[in-house]
């Protein structure tokens, strides 16, 4: 019999997450560096009760917390959004109006709604090339193709990224492009930051390209772990302070990663006409993101609460990181290229080529054998038919396990290693 699902419904894929996370839960011994979890330490439970029993402590604010609110999302925390985006952004303040604001439930409701805005199934997007593979899961269920872009230590290679415009121009398939999707700081899964002079560059780049595509072609920056880096050293500006951003550049940040993942708060700052579609597209998903936990929020942010939690948590990850660093470099082969990154959750491992990482590879079984568990790195690469998708790399995360089980987590998977890479 014929199944009543729709084409969407039918080509939607488990995203890869969901059977990392499986595993790792069903084998209480085993040691997880794959699930890019927070830290269960740093969850401001003593905090979360102090605000929100003061939010609950008088009708005149606890019932409108507990009420419906508006589908773009609450005022005051749009308002203090955009003022923490910023500052953050050394003052900038060309491309931060509140009123271009959209709260969600988590960033990924953004990336999914900005996907459902822009993009008709056989349409484009061009990706960093590795990039955060839950963003490929949803290109994958909404039909959309992606080309990956090469990834250098400071961004994506910009002469590469000129060249694939070049042959989507050439080829007749340019106006089925949309976006540029990037996760500029501490990247998922390399840990690279996207330096300015190549936001810059790409930007400028899809403008150059415009006029042969028939159509706006956006800078999606994706800023989910902007807040999580290591030092006070000056904080990269963002895409929304280049020119001409105002009407090119689509901004997604989160409150998951820094606050709590609990909370699931998410936020964007879009040009029109996405802000307005987007906006309505919301509206049909939930009528807008859970009020109490935005005004959560509010007062984590109007209190100045916010930012001294997310200083401890800079902290507890600086040490996280720097506990993995001395892991690696006691029990990783020599041979094997580690991407350390200034903030973040992640290393990025790259094995000798012809040695395979994957799920079906025996690095990974015998990894899974000695109870560590790690996310192969092919995992993080698009189905692109231009080149060949590398399967000899691995991401590791520091965000959820102890010290403890990351000095042994690591010493297992080095073990594990020696046995194929001198």
């Amino acid at each position: 019999m014929n199944t009543a699902l729709s084409a969407l419904g039918r080509r939607t894929a488990s995203p890869s997450i969901s059977w990392l996370m499986k595993t790792a839960l069903s084998r209480p011994k085993l040691i997880s560096l794959a699930a890019g979890f927070t830290d269960n330490a740093t969850l401001p439970v003593a905090l979360s009760r102090k605000l929100l029993t003061s939010l609950l402590s008088s009708p005149k604010t606890g019932q409108p917390a507990l009420q419906y609110g508006t589908t773009a999302g609450a005022d005051n925390l749009r308002r203090l959004t955009a003022t923490h985006l910023q500052k953050l952004d050394g003052g900038h303040d060309r491309a931060h109006s509140p009123e271009r604001v959209i709260i969600t439930g988590g960033s990924q409701q953004l990336l999914y709604m900005t996907l459902e805005a822009l993009c008709d199934e056989g349409d484009l997007v061009l990706v960093e090339d590795p990039t955060y593979f839950v963003f490929l899961s949803i290109l994958q269920s909404r039909g959309i193709q992606a080309r990956g872009v090469k990834l250098e230590r400071d961004g994506l290679d910009l002469v590469h990224l000129e060249k694939i415009l070049t042959q989507l121009k050439e080829s007749g398939q340019l106006h089925r492009m949309k976006a540029l999707y990037l996760v500029t700081y501490f990247q998922n899964p390399t840990g690279a930051t996207t330096s300015l002079a190549k936001k810059a560059g790409a930007l400028k780049l899809l403008k150059k390209f415009e006029a042969a595509a028939g159509h706006p072609l956006y800078l999606l920056e994706d800023a989910a772990y902007r807040e999580l880096r290591f030092d006070n050293s000056a904080d990269v500006p963002t895409a929304l302070t280049l020119p001409g951003a105002r009407d090119r550049v689509i901004y997604t940040g989160t409150y998951s990663k820094p606050y709590a993942p609990g909370a699931r708060l998410g936020f964007g700052l879009l040009p029109e006409p996405l802000f307005t579609t987007v906006q309505r597209i919301k509206g049909n998903h939930d009528f807008g993101t859970a009020n109490l936990l935005q005004q959560l929020l509010a007062r984590a942010l109007a209190t100045g609460q916010y930012d001294q939690h997310v200083t401890k948590v800079r902290k507890n990850y600086a040490r996280k990181a720097r506990v993995m660093k001395a892991a690696l470099a006691e029990h990783f082969p020599a041979s094997v290229e580690i991407w350390e990154s200034g903030g973040g959750l992640y290393f990025w491992a790259r094995l000798p080529q012809g040695i395979a990482t994957g799920v079906k590879s025996k690095v990974f079984q015998m990894a899974l054998k000695n109870d560590v568990l790690y996310v192969p790195g092919a995992l993080c690469y698009a189905e692109d038919g231009a080149r060949t998708k590398p399967d000899n790399e691995m991401r590791l995360s520091f965000g959820s396990a102890s010290e403890a089980n990351i000095r042994k987590g690591i010493a297992r998977l080095g073990k594990v290693l020696k046995k194929f890479v001198r």
